[in-house]
């Protein structure tokens, strides 16, 4: 017995067989984890055009309470948006202010674009009768 515990210990080292299982459960991991990795790009993409569209959104729902007329939204992909000439926040990278329709506080809908997201390449709205939604106008 004492003989075998000895012969045991005297190896040093892996075996190649071992070597190959590790390797194998690597490779499978790999090619579990790197597509999973790649899809929060394009989920991180949406989420830009979600807050872009929403600060939009907000910031005209308060015009409305506070002011009269209609406002001019400008700006996007990388250009700070305004509101009647008025920075009200910072776009975020590839997010493209693609339309809005304001003709009053209870009908108006603005709506935003980014080509490097999953559902963003659509769009994304927010109006005063629906809040964020996706699609446009």
């Amino acid at each position: 017995m004492i003989a075998r515990i000895r012969k045991a210990q005297e190896t040093e080292g892996f075996t190649l067989i071992e070597l190959l299982v590790v390797m194998i459960i690597i490779g499978i991991l790999a090619a579990v984890a790197i597509p999973i990795f790649l899809s929060q790009r394009e989920k991180a993409e949406d989420s830009a055009a979600k807050a872009d569209v929403s600060t939009i959104g907000k910031e005209i729902a308060t015009y409305f309470v506070d002011g009269t007329g209609v406002p001019v939204i400008a700006g996007g992909s990388g250009a700070p948006y305004t509101l009647d000439g008025a920075t009200i926040g910072n776009s975020s990278n590839n997010v493209v202010l693609s339309g809005q329709s304001i003709t009053d506080s209870t009908d108006w809908c603005v709506y935003v674009t980014n080509p490097k997201g999953d559902k963003a390449v659509t769009g994304f709205s927010y109006s005063a009768a629906g809040g964020l939604e996706e699609g446009t106008c």
